[in-house]
């Protein structure tokens, strides 16, 4: 029987995600999630990605901030199993953004 310390949701939405080495992004791709959890995000991939390797991704949350303002949840971990098409990260940090962001950003400095 597994033992899981956090619950997992299916949910199944776009991602974006970055393999990062060093200083640069090594490889880019779309996937899409099949589960999420607060410890970690098991998506498909259209290749394996290597084991170990940290990656961020960028995945569009189904809920809306206020009803009408798409979130992004962008997570940073590590893969920690890769088989065939399927990937799992192990997020080490996150952070929820909206999607209108930088809009936001550069109309406050126009608009004063």
């Amino acid at each position: 029987m597994e033992h899981r310390k956090t619950d997992r949701f299916p949910i199944e939405t776009e991602i974006r995600y970055k393999l990062l080495e060093a200083a640069h992004v090594a490889q880019t791709g779309h996937a899409k999630s099949i589960n999420i959890s607060s410890g970690g995000i098991l998506f498909t991939t259209k290749s394996q990605l290597p084991v170990g390797q940290r990656a961020e991704l960028s995945v569009n949350w189904p809920a809306q901030l206020n009803e009408h303002c798409g979130l992004k949840l962008v997570a940073i971990g590590i893969i920690v199993r890769s088989s065939g098409n399927n990937a799992a990260i192990r997020i080490e940090k996150y952070d929820f953004r909206t999607c209108a962001a930088v809009a936001f950003a550069g109309s406050a400095q126009t608009g004063n």
